[in-house]
Parts: structure tokens; C-alpha cells; sequence
């Protein structure tokens, strides 16, 4: 896989994710990064998400022994090394040749789970013998019966005892830089598409010697081949008939962890937990479907007392630091996923990328957690700092 280039320029200072992210826009395409960075809409919702959680205060207790910092926690049954995730990722090839086998093997090195999304660039198979018993899988259900039965079967096959089921697109959202880029995956070509891949050399080189990215988990299931009629099937596959009883079905059917993912009200949240879903993603996809949803965070604590102090919560949308998950924490959440925060990392140093930024956000979780005096994980949850 290709590298950021040696001897042509000093590695830039990593200081935060913003720092990941202008990088990564000077060195990929800009229908790739636009991809990445983008949401729904005027984008309102994503900035939202930031801003709710930038908004929240931290109040510190002092004269505690922070000697030692431990982020470590048990989520679903295992001791995990930090307590967070890599979020599913669609088409999460585009942004780095190899990128994704990249993040996962990150996250094995750094003790946390990757989650391998159903249109990401890398099939299930693959990614369970990379990260083996940290390996989750995220299900789309698509209009295809046979298929999804197919894809479930596969990650019972695998192995995945931890299944996502993402919940919160029934309808194709309306992504205005993808509109104006013409973006489609595979990408196909195009004028605009060529000059951006003559202006990003060493993304286009690796590219070509990785191969072009595609959706690996489900192109054996398109009933023709190539770029457009790809494209066009797996537009089709999204439905707004999955219903609660279709999730209770499947909750039967599956014998593992299940955890819908897009939840945001309190009556949902305790419907999944009626019907005997293992856990909730409190998630507005990143603000990537609609701007004016709330963001994850506002919504957290009310959901936090609804279900109970024990039933798992993960939370993602907007986290973009260790301070991000440490707030996340304390209002309420049991685990995080992160998406942008990592990605962002492999589209910007290519394969070191993603172990700089898991290192980096375990040092600002770390930093923060002796500033304010909560040590522990089990503290930050039970002795909330946030101020109300």
C-alpha cells in the first residue's frame, strides 16, 4: 500500500483530528474526500453534532490520586483496552488503498473492536481473519431478502457474535457535495473524476496497484456487473418496509450480541430493549441523512435513564477527540463508535495513520481524565462530571 512519501517532506504534527482532516483533503481526490467529510443537506446536523458536544462543561474535582489513569472497560462480556470502536464505514476503500485492513489491524493493536460495514471496500470474511475476535459486523437491511439472509448467514459463518443493524435510513438522503460531485461507487469515469485523480498521484497509484475500490460484501449478489449497474443495485436495495416486527424477526434469527443503530427517541430505545436487542447506537449517522435531526449527546441522558444504568449504550456522531468521548461517557454512554476521527487518519498518513490517531485519542482521554480528576472509566459513569 501506498505511503505518505519519505524523504520528500518531514512528517506534518499530528496535534488533533482537525489536523488529520486538512491533511487528508490535500491528499485525496475531492469526490473522495467530499464523500468522507460530508452530510446531509446544508450540513447543519453535523455541525450540530460538534457543537453539542464542544458545549459541554466539565466541572473538575481536585486532590485525587490521578497517578494512574486506566481507560480500560468491559463492554458486551470482554475487557476492551479504551472504551470505544471503529464506527461502519461505507466504501471506506476510497479513502486509502487498503484502508480499511489498515484501521483494523490498528484496532487489534490498540485492544478496541472494528466494525466491518456491509458496503465497505473489505468483505466480512477478510476482516474477521485480520481482527479475529475483535471483529463486529454492521448489517444494512437491504430490499433483498435472499441477500440479507445470505449476509447474515455469512457473519454467523464467520464468526461475529456482535451485529449492528443500521436502522435509521428508509430513504436515500440528500447529500449535496455527492450531488455536485457526481459521486458514485465504484467511482466512475468522468472529466472531472480524471483531473482530480491526476491532481492526487500517489492515491491514484495506489489505487491502481490495490485495484479499483468496490463494495466487496456485496457485489456477488448484483444480478450485472460494472460501475454503473453496481451503483444502481445497491441504490435499490434501500427500503423503508424494515419495521419493528422485521427487527424482532431477526433478533430471533440471530444467535449473537444485536444492536440497532440509529436510534434517537426514548420510545424506540425502549422498544428494542422490549423485543431483547442487546444494546442501542444512539446515532443521527453522523448527520449524514438529515440535518435537522438533534445531535447524539442532547438525546443520551434522557435515554440513560429510560432504559436503566445496565443496558448497553454506544453512542456516535460528532466525537472528534479523546475530551468528545470522555463527555460521551460521562452523560450516559457505555462505549463509542468513531468513524471521521479514524478515517480521516488513513486518508491523510495512509497505513501509520490510523495507530497515530487511536495513540493520539488515548492520550487526550488519559490527559483529560487527570485534569478533571476521574481516573477510572467506572467513575467517570457513576460520578458524572458533566455540569447540568
Amino acid at each position: 500500500m501506498a505511503e505518505f512519501p519519505k524523504g520528500a517532506f518531514e512528517m506534518p504534527t499530528i496535534t488533533c483530528v482537525d489536523d488529520f482532516r486538512t491533511l487528508a483533503r490535500r491528499r485525496i481526490p475531492r469526490f473522495a474526500f467530499d464523500y468522507l467529510d460530508g452530510g446531509a443537506g446544508h450540513e447543519i446536523g453535523l455541525r450540530r453534532n460538534v457543537e453539542a458536544f464542544d458545549a459541554l462543561k466539565l466541572m473538575p474535582r481536585m486532590l485525587v490520586n490521578v497517578d494512574k489513569i486506566d481507560i480500560s472497560t468491559t463492554f458486551f462480556g470482554r475487557k476492551w483496552s479504551m472504551p470505544f470502536a471503529t464506527a461502519p464505514i461505507g466504501a471506506g476503500g476510497i479513502m486509502w488503498p487498503g484502508g480499511e485492513e489498515a484501521i483494523a489491524r490498528a484496532a487489534v493493536e490498540a485492544g478496541i473492536p472494528y466494525t466491518n460495514a456491509t458496503p465497505a471496500c473489505i468483505s466480512l470474511e477478510r476482516v474477521k481473519e485480520v481482527a479475529g475476535d475483535n471483529a463486529w459486523f454492521q448489517l444494512y437491511v437491504g430490499r433483498a431478502e435472499p441477500m440479507v439472509q445470505d449476509l447474515v448467514n455469512r457473519a454467523e459463518a464467520a464468526g461475529y457474535d456482535v451485529m449492528f443493524v443500521t436502522v435509521d435510513v428508509p430513504v436515500p438522503p440528500r447529500r449535496f457535495r455527492d450531488l455536485r460531485n457526481k459521486f458514485t461507487m465504484p467511482f466512475a469515469w468522468s472529466p472531472s473524476v480524471i483531473w482530480q485523480l491526476v491532481q492526487r498521484p500517489q492515491w491514484s497509484i495506489g489505487t491502481l496497484m490495490n485495484g479499483i475500490p468496490r463494495f466487496a460484501n456485496m457485489e456477488r449478489y448484483a444480478p450485472i456487473k460494472g460501475v454503473q449497474p453496481m451503483a444502481r443495485y445497491m441504490s435499490s436495495q434501500v427500503t423503508g418496509k424494515f419495521d419493528w416486527d422485521s427487527l424482532k424477526r431477526l433478533r430471533d434469527r440471530w444467535k449473537g450480541k444485536i444492536v440497532p443503530k440509529g436510534l434517537m427517541s426514548v420510545e424506540d430505545c425502549l422498544k428494542a430493549k422490549a423485543i431483547g436487542c442487546d444494546g442501542i447506537v444512539v446515532s443521527n449517522h453522523g448527520g449524514r441523512q438529515l440535518g435537522s435531526l438533534p445531535s447524539s449527546i442532547e438525546v443520551l441522558p434522557a435515554i440513560r435513564a429510560a432504559v436503566g444504568k445496565d443496558f448497553p449504550l454506544i453512542i456516535d456522531s460528532g466525537i472528534r477527540s479523546g475530551e468528545h468521548i470522555v463527555k460521551a461517557i460521562a452523560s450516559g454512554a457505555d462505549f463509542c463508535l468513531l468513524g471521521r476521527a479514524v478515517v480521516y487518519s488513513v486518508a491523510a498518513l495512509g497505513k501509520p495513520g490510523p495507530t497515530i490517531a487511536l495513540d493520539m485519542l488515548k492520550a487526550e482521554m488519559e490527559q483529560v481524565q487527570g485534569q478533571i480528576g476521574y481516573p477510572t472509566i467506572e467513575e467517570l459513569k457513576n460520578q458524572s462530571p458533566i455540569m447540568r
